[in-house]
């Protein structure tokens, strides 16, 4: 395989420990290989990158092993290097015995050939951000599965709220909620007060939905529930600020995405 870099670093990225190794060389010789070792706490990564801008090394090459190529990556970006990250899929180790050092030589040969295809990474803004996009993702699915706790737990009982509401967690169904936790059961002559917006419409079959008693413990549970839950929701707006804060330096690029059809600015 020829060679186009005279200079260049293969890394092994673990948990606690960085496997390097440096090759250089003229590019029609066999380059010298120097195998380190660097820890993975901040001052290890420092005197990665202070080692390789003394080696004079500007391109530098590893897998995207979990979560811990990232403060790699953000070290070595601040020392204005060529950086791949490349997909484990995508290199092919050499046959025998597997080790940190093997895996390292091999991903620095194969970026010295320039057999390597990087990953496309985005600036730190864009990465902190989606940080917070997929922070939202999560609380979104945890508070759908909350609100199907609490269905589970009205459905035991026989209160079929979700027949009758389009939104059981909506202002009607959250006051019939907390009238279950207060005295376990609906009083029908009550209903109407606890009723918005087109509920009202339904009263009869809601007290019909309603007949259903929790026990003193289930009144507990719903307690718990639906206060974490409403913890769950009090997260998201606090993320959805965060994000509107991030993205008020896109407001055009926001817009131009929210004109294409069956695309929303959560989307």
């Amino acid at each position: 395989m020829e060679a186009i870099l005279e200079c260049c670093c293969g890394l092994d990225v673990h948990r606690d420990i960085i496997t390097a190794c440096l090759l250089k060389g003229p590019l029609d010789q066999k380059p010298e290989a120097t195998i380190r070792e660097f820890s993975a706490l901040p001052q290890g990564l420092q005197e990665l990158r202070s080692w390789l801008q003394a080696e004079n090394c500007r391109n530098v090459a590893m897998e995207s092993t979990g979560v811990y190529w990232k403060p790699v990556y953000d070290v070595l970006e601040k020392g204005n290097m060529v950086i791949l990250l490349v997909n484990a899929r995508h290199i092919k180790n050499v046959p025998g015995r597997k080790t940190d050092i093997k895996d390292a030589q091999w991903i620095a040969q194969l970026l010295r050939t320039g057999l390597l295809r990087g990953s496309f990474i985005p600036t730190k803004p864009i990465r902190e951000l989606r940080e917070l996009t997929r922070y939202r993702k999560s609380l979104v699915e945890e508070a759908a599965s909350q609100k199907n706790r609490i269905e589970k737990l009205l459905q035991t009982n026989a209160i079929k709220l979700s027949s009758v509401l389009s939104d059981v967690f909506g202002v009607s169904g959250r006051t019939i909620l907390e009238h279950l936790i207060a005295y376990g059961q609906i009083d029908p002559s009550l209903l109407k007060d606890y009723l918005k917006g087109r509920a009202r419409k339904k009263e009869e079959q809601i007290a019909e939905a309603t007949r259903g008693t929790l026990s003193e413990q289930q009144r507990r549970l719903l307690r718990m529930q639906l206060k974490h839950l409403e913890q769950i929701e009090q997260s998201i707006a606090e993320v959805d600020q965060e994000i509107e804060k991030c993205l008020r330096a896109y407001q055009e690029q926001i817009a131009l995405l929210d004109s294409i059809p069956a695309v929303d600015v959560t989307a």
